[in-house]
């Protein structure tokens, strides 16, 4: 079973999307028993919180379940027990790789890596844009998709 980590700031947004979102296209696919998806934050600010009301809108008017998903903040074992990390954006991938001390085993991803982009996914609490947010997700999560479904 392949295991992938969607990680952001404070894990209210983008990495849930992220979670939601690639869950709803494996399902699509027929594959969703093959994976195991989470998301965690890097923040402790939003710790227990579910996704943030203009994400799960954006979601719904697609026509995907938000799910009931609980901020959470990544730890040290995470590192071991993920095949792939994937952060929204830098600041992200700075702070993972703190908590997990390397990255040995190459797991670290920024996502816009799979569609070869060295951008980061736009914070939606701050550009109030989820739209745009889950349009570069849904692109993003299909090249991880393409990735995975040629290893």
């Amino acid at each position: 079973m392949m295991r992938i980590l969607f990680v952001c700031h404070g894990n209210i947004c983008r990495s849930q999307m992220a979670e939601a979102m690639f869950k709803d296209l494996l399902k699509r696919k027929g594959e969703l028993e093959n994976y195991y998806i989470d998301s965690a934050a890097t923040s402790y600010e939003e710790e227990g919180n579910t996704m943030y009301y203009a994400a799960k809108d954006v979601l719904r008017k697609h026509g995907i379940e938000p799910g009931n998903h609980h901020a959470r903040v990544i730890v040290k074992k995470d590192y071991q027990e993920f095949d792939y990390l994937i952060g929204m954006d830098e600041w992200n991938i700075r702070n993972m790789l703190r908590v997990f001390g390397d990255d040995p085993y190459h797991k670290v991803f920024l996502m816009k890596h799979f569609i070869g982009e060295k951008s980061e996914i736009a914070d939606p609490w701050y550009t109030r844009n989820f739209e745009k947010t889950y349009e570069e997700l849904r692109s993003s999560l299909n090249g991880l998709y393409d990735y995975l479904t040629q290893l």
